[in-house]
């Protein structure tokens, strides 16, 4: 099959859309599929990054949104290039994350003539442009075939401005790189216990409110670390510095961007896994990596969190916003190693059900059942090349929406 994955965000930035479309495109080129990735790119550079299956198409531009910023491309020059992509490589099936955000996915859904299947991961916030651009917006909601939604809090999101019918596919994990079989850090291996945050130092993210938490238990216990992972940039980070600074707090490591291969081995050095976020996320990516890796989760109490962590099992939910209670959450599970192995190993079996093999073969199993809702004859299906089966034998097809234009 003939599959094109098209992000609407900068590909080579971190972000959970993009590992998404990265781990899909994987998984089906390992399956003989032939996949292609439309994305636009801020590198310029003739690297691994922008060759073979990657088409870039459009220049950046950040835009804040939901608390957080947008690498998106606002380009109004994409059609051309577009239309050749499309009419060069024929796809069977053209699948696009976040298919309503500008510029890339709607130029794309607008001159597609292949199957399209909208794969919708936002949550939260009040997103202007569904509100005041509903009616434009919805001729090219009306293009999608299928429609996936990454968590129930996303689904429930997006059908309050486009009712239809949607099926959740959650995100996955990458159980071959987060694990107990990884190494920790020798460093961080002193005897202390070691608190991880990973992420941006949005606001949204939650993490004055840890590092609050992190000053009351650092009264409580003096054997702590704080490690602070993510691509943050030097204005964030100099901000809380400061704070740590001016209560004359230790132990606070801010540690910037790591490869994907160093944060395995960051999980795996840590005692406890916090995710402070204040709202906003549909689903907790990163609590995944931190389960598969065997570690206890305490994480805000949020829409995102919840349909992934349950409080008790594999770690603690807290009220969001509420550093009090975070630090009494983290003295509780630093105060007992027992507990903190019981949540790890729950975490970790949890993490077994969202390996990539069983999310990408659920996608597989729903592209074939939209293709035969929309009347596409199997023979036609890679008429450019080979394709194998497309659904796994131990996979149930699911059940699409077989109304277009409605």
């Amino acid at each position: 099959m003939r599959i094109a994955l098209v992000s609407p965000y900068d590909y080579p930035y971190p972000g959970g859309v993009t590992e998404h479309i990265a781990h899909l495109e994987e998984y089906f080129t390992l399956q003989g599929h032939q996949v292609k990735i439309i994305a636009p790119s801020s590198s310029d550079k003739e690297d691994l990054a922008l060759k073979g299956n990657i088409l870039k198409v459009g220049s950046v531009v950040p835009i804040p949104a939901n608390g957080s910023v947008a690498r998106i491309t606002l380009s109004l020059r994409l059609s051309g290039k577009v239309k050749r992509i499309l009419r060069e490589e024929a796809f069977d099936v053209v699948h696009l994350h976040e298919p309503l955000t500008p510029a890339l996915p709607l130029t794309v859904l607008h001159h597609s003539h292949a199957v399209n299947i909208g794969t919708f991961h936002r949550y939260g916030g009040t997103h202007l442009m569904y509100y005041y651009g509903k009616p434009i917006l919805k001729r090219f909601f009306n293009m999608l075939d299928g429609r996936i939604a990454v968590s129930e809090p996303a689904l429930r999101f997006v059908s309050r401005h486009f009712p239809a019918k949607y099926i959740i596919i959650p995100n996955g994990i990458d159980l071959a790189h987060f694990g107990p079989h990884v190494p920790p850090i020798e460093d961080l291996c002193d005897g202390k216990l070691n608190i991880l945050f990973v992420g941006r130092l949005e606001k949204r993210k939650g993490f004055s409110y840890l590092l609050r938490a992190f000053l009351r238990a650092k009264q409580e216990m003096s054997n702590l670390r704080l490690v602070v992972v993510g691509p943050y940039n030097a204005k964030a980070q100099h901000h809380y510095e400061n704070f740590v600074l001016s209560h004359n707090l230790s132990d606070v490591h801010f540690v910037g961007y790591v490869s994907k291969e160093e944060l395995a081995r960051y999980y795996r050095s840590c005692d406890i896994f916090c995710a402070p976020s204040t709202g906003g996320e549909s689903f907790g990516i990163i609590l995944l990596e931190g389960m598969a890796s065997g570690k206890p989760i305490i994480a805000s109490d949020i829409d995102g969190y919840r349909c992934v962590v349950a409080n008790g099992r594999e770690g603690l939910l807290v009220r969001p916003k509420d550093d009090e209670e975070l630090a009494d959450a983290l003295l509780r599970l630093l105060r007992n190693p027992d507990l903190r192995r019981e949540m790890g190993r729950q975490g970790f079996i949890t993490a077994e059900q969202y390996s990539w093999e069983k999310v990408a073969g659920r996608v597989l199993a729903y592209y074939q059942a939209v293709l035969h809702a929309c009347g596409v004859p199997p023979e036609t299906i890679g008429a450019h090349g080979q394709s194998p089966a497309l659904t796994p034998p131990w996979l149930p097809v699911p059940q699409a929406d077989s109304t277009r234009g409605t």
